[in-house]
């Protein structure tokens, strides 16, 4: 086995719907534009208000993707 070296970015993903949705907005956008994505972790969890109601939920995710710098 190779020795395999894994990026981590950070994103914020948005829902009007839930967390969880929010969570799985930041995935799939990372996803478009990243190759062989890993390992998908929400670290935080908030939500925007406006005139004291929900107006989005936002779940902040950390993904890792396999890294193919320059040899």
């Amino acid at each position: 086995m190779s020795d395999t070296v894994y990026k981590i970015i950070e994103l914020v993903g948005t829902s009007t719907e839930s967390w969880e949705k929010a969570a799985e907005n930041a995935v799939l956008k990372a996803a478009e534009s990243l190759r062989d994505l890993r390992i998908a972790e929400v670290s935080e969890l908030d939500m925007h208000l406006k005139d004291g109601k929900i107006e989005a939920y936002r779940a902040k995710v950390k993904v890792s993707f396999k890294f193919e710098g320059n040899k």
